[in-house]
C-alpha cells in the first residue's frame, strides 16, 4: 500500500514510530472520539497503539483492511487515523471510518478523508460502493458524511455494539 499525499493530507501506514503520538491523541480525544469509539479512552497506552498496528497489519497483509494514519502533509503532525475496513470482495463494498484528533476536529480533515479514501476504494481497490456507518447521536461524524456527499440511505436498528449495547446507525453510502 502506498502513502497518498492529498488535499493537504498525508495519509499513510501506520509505523512503530507513530506510537507516542496516536497514543496522545487517543488519550486527548477520549471525551469526543472516545464517545463513539470505545478504544479511544483517557488511559490508552502506547502498548495499546502497537497492537492495533499490529491488527493494521494483518489487515492489510490479507487484503481486508486498508488502515491509515492522518498527518499534515508534511508527516510532522499525527492528526488521526481513517481506513477502509470489512472488505466484501464478492459484492465489491467497504465500511469507511475515521476519527480526528479532538484539538484538529472542525477543520475539514475528516471530510478530506473520506473523499481521498473513497477515491482509493474505487480506483485502486475497484470497489462499487463504500459506507459509512454512524451510530445514532454521532452528529460530527454524520456530518462529515453528509459534507462528504454520501447519501444517507437508512437508519438501522441495531447497526452498531458500543459499549455491550445495540445501538441503531445511519448508513450513508458513496458510489463511483
Amino acid at each position: 500500500m502506498t502513502t497518498i499525499t492529498a488535499e493537504g493530507l498525508l495519509l499513510r501506514p501506520f509505523e512503530g514510530r507513530d506510537a507516542p503520538a496516536f497514543t496522545s491523541a487517543a488519550c486527548e480525544s477520549a471525551q469526543t472520539v472516545g464517545r463513539w469509539m470505545p478504544w479511544c479512552r483517557a488511559d490508552y497506552t502506547s502498548d495499546d497503539a502497537l497492537e492495533w498496528f499490529a491488527v493494521c497489519r494483518q489487515g492489510l497483509e490479507a487484503q481486508t483492511a486498508y488502515e491509515f494514519g492522518i498527518f499534515s502533509e508534511d508527516g510532522e503532525e499525527f492528526l488521526g487515523g481513517a481506513g477502509l475496513n470489512q472488505l466484501n470482495r464478492q459484492h465489491a463494498l467497504c465500511n469507511l471510518g475515521y476519527w480526528v484528533r479532538s484539538s484538529r476536529q472542525r477543520q475539514h480533515i475528516a471530510s478530506r478523508c473520506v473523499r481521498i479514501l473513497s477515491q482509493y476504494a474505487f480506483d485502486t481497490l475497484a470497489l462499487r460502493r463504500v459506507e459509512i456507518v454512524v451510530a445514532a447521536g454521532n452528529q460530527p461524524s454524520e456530518g462529515v458524511a453528509r459534507k462528504s456527499g454520501a447519501t444517507l440511505e437508512c437508519v438501522a436498528r441495531n447497526r452498531l455494539l458500543i459499549r455491550g449495547v445495540s445501538v441503531p446507525a445511519s448508513v450513508f453510502s458513496l458510489v463511483p
